[in-house]
């Protein structure tokens, strides 16, 4: 892409994305993640109904009646967007490419943390971390996140999921709100998604196109898998060929969702052609 069609397509998405963010959005993230931890506000005299560890014993001792301590959540959270780079995900049949897909939702996922004065993080992987973006707030810095995404280099190698992860909390101790997107077609060590779980608030977010899950009746056709060059000839007029690809991709979409019903992590399966904003939103009320 040139340097105007990028600036044209972030744009773009940013246009697209400002309705749904501030109509929608922005409200339930806000309500749906809590801070981090309690910060000490003020002093004040002790009211009936008050938790008795909360009283502040040293200033009661100096006045001769009860103050407590007065405490607030903290609410700046960190967002990282941790994001397959895989050649799978430069794909698409429908509309746009699904790396397209992903940025547009990173978008809308972005300026609702901004909106509530949080910082973001990017995260892009496939066999290895690529690039590391460090959290920070805004406007502009979520931009430059989409940009990326949408310039990144796709890698033709295996995709693993396991070791984006292992990296991102070594790298990123405080606990935060993780957005795994990536269409989830190589293996993983299921195990890491139930670490990472436990340290952070983790979704992860599975974007297929629908090709991806069928394959049509086109006769005979070379079908290129463009992260391990294989190569292999397929007739896709064999009915039976076609039902038992489908069933794979079935019985590993349910070995994907119960990996992560395991792991006490939240899960998404978003087609490249659907509304995701109905599902997020849905997703932020729930939690």
């Amino acid at each position: 892409m040139q340097i105007k069609d990028i600036v044209k397509k972030v744009k773009q998405i940013e246009i697209r994305t400002k309705k749904k963010t501030e109509a929608a959005l922005m409200g339930q993230y806000h309500s749906a993640f809590k801070g981090q931890g309690m910060t000490f506000s003020e002093v004040r005299p002790y009211q009936f109904g008050d938790e008795i560890r909360r009283i502040d014993w040293n200033k009661t001792a100096r006045f001769r009646e009860p103050f407590v301590k007065v405490m607030e959540e903290e609410r700046e959270l960190t967002m990282m967007l941790v994001v397959d780079i895989s050649a799978s995900m430069d794909y698409g049949t429908k509309n746009q490419l699904k790396r397209e897909y992903v940025a547009e939702i990173a978008a809308s996922l972005g300026f609702s943390a901004a909106g509530n004065n949080d910082k973001v993080g990017l995260i892009l992987f496939a066999d290895k971390v690529y690039k590391v973006i460090p959290p920070q707030k805004g406007r502009k810095h979520i931009l430059s996140i989409l940009s990326t995404i949408l310039t990144a280099d796709y890698v033709p190698g295996v995709s693993k999921v396991d070791k984006a992860l292992e990296y991102m909390m070594g790298i990123f101790k405080k606990k935060s709100l993780v957005f795994l997107f990536s269409d989830f077609e190589d293996p993983y060590d299921s195990k890491i998604l139930r670490v990472a779980s436990r340290k952070h608030q983790l979704l992860g977010l599975r974007i297929y196109d629908e090709k991806d899950n069928e394959i049509p009746n086109i006769g005979y056709a070379l079908f290129h898998d463009a992260e391990t060059g294989r190569e292999i000839w397929a007739n896709t007029s064999n009915a039976r060929w076609r039902y038992t690809f489908a069933e794979a991709q079935k019985q590993k979409l349910r070995a994907l969702e119960e990996d992560f019903a395991n792991s006490a992590a939240g899960f998404l399966n978003i087609s490249s052609d659907s509304d995701y904003s109905r599902l997020l939103y849905n997703y932020f009320q729930s939690k």
